[in-house]
């Protein structure tokens, strides 16, 4: 198998996969977003480092549940955007309502 052949996984039916992916989409989706007040607040606050280790951090989750994904094909990945789009619409909901 070389690199550019998505991996399948044999006891997974291409829906139960594809519904998988939307709800793994979804919680990265919710780390990521959610973590991201936390390094605005860090930053504010003038922890700089602590806030480049987070934010550092936050991008190396995301990339790499994102490769995951995509290793699984197209439709696993596309359905993990729409999940992940779907995280980053309740996040800021949920900000915009805590003000």
């Amino acid at each position: 198998m070389d690199e550019t052949t998505p991996v399948t996984i044999a006891f997974a039916s291409p829906p139960l996969l594809l519904a998988a992916a939307l709800v793994a989409g979804g919680l990265l989706g919710c780390l990521h977003f959610a973590s991201l007040g936390v390094v605005t607040r860090d930053y504010a606050q003038g922890r700089a480092g602590r806030a480049v280790l987070l934010q550092a951090a936050r991008m190396a989750v995301m990339v790499g549940g994102l490769f995951a994904l995509a290793r699984l094909g197209a439709g696993p990945l596309l359905a993990a955007a729409l999940g992940l789009l779907a995280a980053r619409t309740l996040v800021l909901h949920m900000a915009e309502g805590a003000r």
